[in-house]
């Protein structure tokens, strides 16, 4: 069988696969799932384009490793085969772990569990069911190999993850603000002691490609509505989380009800493996099927999150740069309670508070290094002749409330 597939992308042309292990992993049903899961949860809700899902930017992150290792090579860089591969492999992977609607479930279908272990966990069953030929990717995916740059390429503040997630998420959402020049940056990138560093001459591609995250975590990202949506995707399965635990039937698919009726723990999945196959069965469809079938549930607050959700009746979100006020809190919960004849333990399900922050650049952890014209290697806050990163690196927090638009507040 020919395994040296191509797909064809919307965002880079051709993608081609470069070595049979590859193409096996990308057919296993461990990433296959991946298909069904979208990149960006509820922002179809705002941005009806934004369809896109984990498996096409898994694919794109591959292609843009790929290009990356090609560069570096190509300077003289000494790569072998073998780790090129890898690296492949672990950008391949690197979310392979992420349950439904991605980021939004994450603490709440699962107890303390985080995609990233998942993805380890998955990685190291792949690793057994391929021989151990996934030992380099996953030493490359922790960040123990002893050549760190490979781990960079997977995850800093400057990785192929990124460059994907920013150009396909542009791409599908139609915010062209957010398009960076990824085939640029990758043209510069180099290697100095084992570590990834920036050509100087890349320094106003660099700014362009923080100031674009920046936009897109407030344009998209944290887009008010998408915080409406995916909270109340939150509450609803904590609600029918809560229904389960308590005796109340909750129908569900086998998987889903599963993790509703048990709190699991990153230790449990370690323990069980019947626990992964159930993890691995999990996906976006499980919890629109949720939905449906919820929105005529006799539990007034689960019935009401599903109706809300399914025909995009959200709620009203208030963003401001300070706290809200506790009177205010305090007369919406009363409002709350009044109108839909709850008590004050339930009205944590309809009316939502919370803090969203954004910094495009965190100066002060793994720094975007830049390799001057004489060899000098200093951050790219130091390097740069523009204030706009340094305010890049400036932490802005925002809080926001949100309530049912039928309280008048």
């Amino acid at each position: 069988m020919n395994k040296k597939k191509i797909f064809n992308d919307p965002v880079y042309g051709f993608i081609t696969v470069p070595s049979e292990l590859l193409f096996d992993v990308i057919e296993h049903p461990y990433f296959q799932r991946l298909r069904r899961i979208k990149q960006l949860g509820l922002t179809d809700f705002v941005y009806p384009g934004a369809l896109h899902t984990r498996f096409h930017h898994a694919l794109g992150a591959m292609h843009l490793m790929d290009q990356a290792l090609h560069t570096l090579r190509s300077k003289n860089n000494q790569i072998s085969d073998k780790e090129c591969e890898a690296s492949l492999l672990a950008i391949l992977l690197h979310d392979v772990g992420h349950g439904p609607f991605s980021h939004a479930l994450e603490t709440s279908i699962f107890n303390g569990v985080h995609h990233e272990e998942l993805s380890l966990h998955l990685m190291h069953q792949l690793n057994n069911h391929f021989g151990n030929r996934l030992d380099l990717a996953i030493q490359i995916f922790n960040g123990t190999y002893h050549r760190p740059f490979f781990h960079q390429l997977v995850s800093s503040q400057l990785d192929v993850d990124r460059l994907d997630y920013l150009n396909r998420d542009s791409f599908y959402t139609g915010v062209s603000e957010g398009k960076i020049g990824a085939n640029r940056l990758l043209k510069m990138l180099n290697i100095s002691d084992d570590k990834l560093v920036i050509e100087e001459k890349a320094i106003y591609s660099i700014e362009n490609f923080l100031v674009s995250r920046r936009v897109m975590y407030w344009q998209v990202y944290l887009h008010k509505t998408v915080i409406s949506a995916e909270n109340m995707l939150i509450r609803l399965i904590e609600r029918a989380r809560e229904l389960s635990q308590s005796g109340i039937p909750v129908a569900a698919s086998e998987p889903l009800e599963y993790f509703l009726h048990h709190n699991i723990t990153m230790a449990h999945f370690k323990e069980d493996e019947n626990i992964l196959k159930r993890f691995i069965s999990l996906d976006d469809y499980d919890v629109w099927q949720g939905i449906k079938t919820w929105c005529g549930h006799p539990d007034k607050i689960l019935s009401f999150l599903a109706e809300g959700l399914l025909q995009r009746k959200l709620f009203k979100v208030i963003i401001s740069a300070t706290p809200p006020d506790e009177e205010i809190i305090l007369g919406i919960t009363e409002l709350v309670q009044e109108y839909f004849k709850v008590d004050s333990e339930e009205v944590k399900y309809l009316m939502l508070t919370g803090k969203i922050s954004n910094n495009a650049y965190e100066a002060k952890g793994q720094s975007i290094d830049i390799m001057t014209k004489i060899g000098q290697i200093i951050d790219v806050a130091e390097a740069s002749d523009l204030p706009n990163i340094r305010a890049l690196s400036t932490k802005v927090e925002k809080y926001y409330v949100c309530y049912p638009k039928e309280i008048t507040v």
